[in-house]
């Protein structure tokens, strides 16, 4: 599989607890990886996190005990999410906001250390 900072299909976080974020954004990190979630610059730090340990596999990866792997047919509603975010994304509301960009939008990871 993919190299997983070029992927471009969806990706969601499965955590050990039975957890799952969907992520639109990912960059490595010294200690890790970051990820975003959809509309993190609306939300804020709730909405960027940070994922410590060695990145392992091609695809689904490992990074500490958390795996990333494609959202799939099966993840109904992560899959509704994801439709929501690419209309929001299409539509006027997000065509001021840095999700276009990809300069700003690796500079916002910047400031969390991501080594982009």
């Amino acid at each position: 599989m993919a190299d997983l900072y070029t992927v471009t299909a969806p990706l969601l976080v499965h955590f050990p607890d039975k957890t799952f974020h969907l992520v639109v954004d990912i960059f490595p990190h010294p200690e890790g990886l970051i990820y975003f979630e959809p509309h993190w610059f609306e939300r804020g730090p709730t909405a960027a996190h940070m994922l410590h340990g060695d990145l392992q596999g091609d695809g689904p990866w490992k990074v500490g005990d958390s795996i990333i792997r494609l959202l799939s047919c099966g993840d109904n509603a992560l899959s509704m999410q994801w439709n929501d975010w690419q209309q929001y994304l299409s539509g006027l509301d997000a065509a001021a906001s840095p999700y276009h960009d990809d300069e700003v939008r690796k500079m916002f990871a910047r400031k969390l250390g991501a080594s982009v």
